[in-house]
């Protein structure tokens, strides 16, 4: 007799599954209708006006298998969040669309320095995106959908302006900030360029992702790891070359042992070129081995995708159980950089209760 093959679990579930999400950035999920109607009041040029058409083309301009020409595509999101109402609005609008998603916590991340060119400083930037995060929570709570949201500042690798953001995450580590990442192209540029950042966040008590493993191998996941001193990894996908034929080498050993959290985000995966499907997607592998998976969106708009749409591809093409996403659920919320209790509350009268009544 052959084994009974586990239901399949349909999207209004998924949806209204409590979902937890560590690997967000706030510039790669804006509305398409909102891009449109920013970029005209700033004189912004877009490759098109029509909301579904530009949608279209942020997923097609995406899809490259480069993560350098994924990351080109921001430029026009940037180009309508450099005022303080663009701020603002797109700010609550994320954290609306998270809560229709079903997300219950989430710490979403961007480069500050990146949204300066209208005239604000660093700090005014922070400021104006905590404002619309907490207008959006306070909406979102009222509509019976309360969502949580962090916030992650970055540095960019590239730039000169690592030290000034790391700054900013200690001055707002007590007004909605919870930690820091650096972002940007990976190649080229190690994060123990900025090993000053780290140990000054370190020193302060400020946790800290890195990003690594993505477009640069296990020596960039070494490196954010045990130079810098990083509690989470953002991507590691590549840590998978250190295990063969299901045998763990050190770093690998290292990363599953402590359990640093992995902020793993499939669909960006296959349009940067980090993994080539779904099924063969090495979240799935890693969770089996007993790594800290978590699963993530990384760019809503840019990867045309959401937390309900990265659970149902793995549930279609790699056979994941509502077991299987309560686990990724719950790591992610053990990992998120929040005290302990209250992440010990969100798993025992959110997560799991969420999961059981479903």
């Amino acid at each position: 007799m052959t084994a009974p093959t586990a239901p399949r679990i349909d999207t209004d579930t998924l949806r209204r599954l409590p979902k937890a999400v560590l690997h967000d950035h706030l510039d790669g999920g804006l509305r398409p209708a909102t891009v449109v109607e920013l970029a005209e009041a700033v004189g912004h040029t877009l490759p098109t006006t029509d909301p579904d058409a530009l949608a279209a083309w942020y997923f097609d301009a995406a899809n490259s298998g480069d993560l350098v020409r994924y990351i080109a595509t921001f430029e026009h999101t940037l180009a309508v969040m450099q005022t303080r109402e663009g701020l603002l609005r797109t700010a609550e609008e994320y954290v609306l669309d998270l809560a229709a998603d079903g997300v219950v916590y989430a710490e979403v991340r961007y480069a500050p320095e990146l949204n300066t060119n209208g005239g604000l400083t660093m700090g005014e930037v922070v400021e104006t995106v905590q404002e619309g995060l907490a207008a959006g929570m306070a909406k979102a709570a009222a509509a019976g959908a309360p969502v949580r949201v962090g916030t992650l500042l970055c540095g960019m690798r590239m730039f000169d302006r690592v030290r000034e953001a790391a700054d900013l995450a200690v001055a707002f580590r007590d007004a909605g900030v919870v930690g820091f990442d650096i972002a940007g192209a990976e190649d080229g540029f190690p994060p123990a360029d900025h090993l000053d950042a780290f140990e000054h966040l370190r020193r302060e008590s400020v946790p800290f992702t890195i990003h690594a493993g993505e477009a640069h191998g296990l020596p960039s996941i070494h490196q954010s790891l045990q130079v810098c001193g990083a509690q989470r990894i953002g991507h590691g996908v590549r840590i998978t070359e250190d295990i063969v034929d299901g045998k763990l080498g050190r770093l690998a050993g290292w990363v599953r042992d402590r359990r640093i959290a992995l902020e793993m985000c499939p669909t960006s995966n296959l349009q940067t070129g980090a993994a080539t499907s779904i099924a063969e997607h090495p979240i799935t592998a890693l969770k089996d081995l007993g790594f800290r998976v978590t699963l993530n969106t990384d760019n809503r708009l840019v990867s045309g995708t959401t937390m309900t749409r990265e659970m149902s591809l793995l549930v279609e093409h790699a056979g994941w159980t509502l077991e299987d996403l309560r686990t990724v659920t719950v790591n992610a919320v053990k990992s998120a950089f929040i005290p302990f209790d209250e992440r010990k509350a969100l798993i025992e009268d959110v997560v799991l209760p969420g999961y059981a009544a479903l």
